[in-house]
């Protein structure tokens, strides 16, 4: 017999009841769409507007990043309404964070008002009408967040060309910009143009102005962007749109207008751009996938917190700077070392880059030749004093007269800043660097670095790399040369009272280790006497390589630096075991560059991502890491500026790491996030 209605009515809600997870009931029903007016002072009259409120909405205190949607010239506010199932399943699938999107209606200029201020004889402020009066009445009447990182604009067609508008002239309003099919035409609109028709270039009695247009164009606002505040774009457009059938305007045809769009906004400073072609015409064919594909890529993106900045002053010069080591000292003073182009702190400017140390709060000092100095290590020493190592070009000892290509040196300064010896070192006329340096139990050094000589027996290929142990008096008691037939270098070392760990890149197999495709990371083990213990890749079939080691509270070799694009983090023990590995991915380029040691058998990574894991602040940002003593992630964040951090122009890392006697880490590395927009150092210091 069947079961009555009603039972099974209340089984079907029972389960669902049962496959309902406490807490995302916002994420399984839609949006609501709905309708309001904003009054406009610059109008004298309201802006009406759809609403799309997020599921949830009305059941929460969060605030919502905030999507601007401009419709295309003749249509409504209605006609973006159909993206709600987009914005639905993106949310729901959590693509993209619970947004609000307002979609203006735009009526003026009998619709064809391109979303400008008017000069025209009858004209409306359009513009100041939207992006002023209507983001202020949205961020007063709804749970928003008034800032720009918290707002995208959007549009297709004549509302492509007003999103790009919007974006580019409002950057203090909007961090992104959605622009599909944009009706942006360079240097002027083909004659057929709707842009001549409605006065929204206008001027007077005159409905289109040449220099009016010019003016109000994105070639015009693209040389005064601030870099400083940095708009991420997604341009789309269909393969399908309107052939102009005249010759002398088919160059501004929307796909091409569109690339040539994308081919200028990519090459500022201030924009990252992305261009897609769409299988489709100028219709919702291409606007609906193409919406789709700009949320994906701009929506995570979108902050209702603003990204974490660089605490500190800088350090550096007018001229290019670069980071070079930070040392903490027992007192909770620091020590950082950097090159730099100029003079510091009334220092004299030897030439080139010089190197300089700097104890926070205390002294500077600065020394090189009229050739470069660079450093690449700063370390602390129990008598307060610090040792740096980098290379220099000149005679930086007074021991190399006629020097001229790159050797390695050693510096040992006292707690009062006084150069107390340089040790510089190399193959004659070869290219010697070091890249890596840790203090000996002794108050000696250990050194990583390479070689294009023979500085221990013949070289292998054509860059070797090297260790090798100075003592407390900086004279050099032994080198290692480690090399296979390509280019191999040393990026980082540490060391204890029993080994010393060295890892670095290699092009091909080194010594003890099978090649694992493309550049290979890799970690060797060396006594305390120099002699080998074992050696190791790390990584996989593209290109890795690892930047900087240290040696745990447990005794564990903790390596960081990348694979295939992704920072890489591993931990051997003693006996050359790998304990852990852990990546951190993003889309983007991740990359750990330096690892410092925990007290509670942790490390924390620094390093840098070109992609998000906390808030996106610029390029670049500085990365954070910390792993537990098993490499179990226990947090990851991102800080910086507008601009790139942690890296140089050659997207090398320039970042460096330590932990402080409290604790916590202290971070100093490149910034071009300086007022001068050349490279400077920053000194940070974060908790773990």
């Amino acid at each position: 017999m069947p079961l009555p209605r009603w039972i099974v009515a209340l089984a079907v809600l029972a389960a669902v009841s049962l496959l309902a997870v406490p807490g995302e009931t916002h994420v399984r029903t839609g949006g609501t769409l709905t309708t309001g007016a904003a009054p406009s002072p610059a109008l004298g009259e309201d802006v009406a507007y759809t609403l799309y409120l997020p599921s949830g909405y009305d059941r929460s205190t969060a605030r919502h990043p905030v999507l601007y949607l401009l419709h295309g010239r003749g249509d409504t506010m209605q006609a973006w309404t159909r993206v709600k199932t987009v914005l639905d399943d993106m949310i729901r699938t959590r693509r993209i964070p619970p947004v609000i999107a307002v979609m203006p209606d735009a009526p003026w200029s009998e619709r064809g008002n391109w979303y400008v201020d008017s000069r025209h004889d009858g004209g409306r402020p359009v513009e100041t009408a939207l992006t002023r009066d209507l983001v202020a009445h949205v961020d007063e009447t709804y749970r928003t967040a008034p800032i720009r990182q918290a707002r995208l604009v959007g549009g297709y067609s004549m509302g492509g060309a007003g999103a790009l508008r919007f974006a580019l002239a409002h950057q203090d309003l909007f961090s992104a910009a959605a622009v599909l099919s944009p009706a942006v035409y360079t240097p002027l609109p083909p004659s057929d143009s709707s842009a001549r028709d409605y006065g929204a270039f206008g001027k007077g009695e005159e409905r289109f102005s040449e220099e009016i247009y010019r003016a109000l164009n994105y070639p015009a606002l693209l040389p005064r962007l601030d870099p400083d505040l940095p708009v991420r774009l997604f341009v789309a457009v269909g393969d399908d749109e309107y052939a102009n059938p005249d010759p002398a305007d088919a160059r501004h045809d929307l796909d091409f207008e569109s690339a040539a769009l994308y081919n200028a906004a990519r090459r500022s400073p201030a924009l990252s751009a992305q261009l897609r072609v769409m299988d489709g015409g100028h219709d919702w064919s291409v606007w609906t996938p193409a919406f789709e594909q700009a949320m994906a890529e701009l929506g995570p993106g979108l902050s209702v917190t603003p990204p974490t900045g660089l605490t500190g002053p800088l350090h550096g010069t007018p001229a290019d700077d670069w980071a070079g080591g930070i040392a903490a000292h027992a007192d909770g003073t620091l020590t950082i070392g950097y090159a730099a182009g100029g003079p510091v702190n009334g220092q004299s400017h030897a030439g080139r880059l010089d190197a300089v140390i700097t104890r926070t709060g205390a002294w500077t000092r600065q020394f090189g030749t009229a050739a470069d100095e660079r450093l690449y290590g700063v370390v602390a020493l129990p008598d307060g004093g610090v040792l740096a190592a980098g290379y220099t070009k000149g005679d930086l000892d007074g021991k190399h007269a006629g020097n001229s290509t790159d050797d390695a040196f050693v510096a040992r300064l006292d707690a009062g800043g006084t150069v107390r010896w340089i040790t510089q070192f190399g193959a004659p006329d070869a290219a010697d660097r070091l890249y890596g340096l840790a203090a000996a139990p002794d108050g000696g050094a250990y050194v990583a670095g390479y070689t294009k000589g023979a500085l221990d027996g013949q070289n292998a290929g054509d860059k070797d790399a090297i260790v090798a142990r100075l003592t407390p008096e900086g004279a050099v008691s032994w080198i290692r040369q480690y090399g296979g037939a390509g280019e191999d270098k040393a990026y980082g070392i540490a060391a204890d009272a029993s080994a010393v760990y060295v890892a670095g890149s290699a092009t091909a197999a080194l010594p003890g280790t099978t090649a694992l495709g493309g550049l290979d990371g890799w970690l060797a083990a060396y006594a305390a006497d120099g002699t080998s213990r074992w050696a190791t890749t790390a990584g996989g079939a593209g290109d890795d390589r690892l930047n900087a080691v240290t040696i745990t509270t447990a005794g564990l070799a903790v390596a960081t630096g990348a694979t295939a694009g992704d920072a890489l983090t591993v931990a051997h023990t003693a006996q050359g075991r790998q304990r852990w590995r852990h990546t951190l991915a993003t889309p983007s380029a991740d990359e750990g560059a330096a690892v410092t040691a925990l007290p509670d058998g942790g490390v924390e990574v620094a390093g840098y991502t070109r992609g998000r894991v906390g808030v996106q602040a610029g390029g670049a940002d500085v990365l954070t890491l910390r792993l537990d003593g098993r490499g179990g992630q226990r947090a990851a964040a991102q800080l910086g500026t507008a601009r790139d951090d942690a890296v140089d122009p050659f997207a090398e890392p320039n970042l460096y790491a330590t932990t402080t006697p409290s604790g916590k880490v202290a971070i100093s590395g490149l910034t071009y996030g300086g007022k001068a927009g050349n490279g400077d150092v920053f000194l940070t210091t974060v908790t773990p």
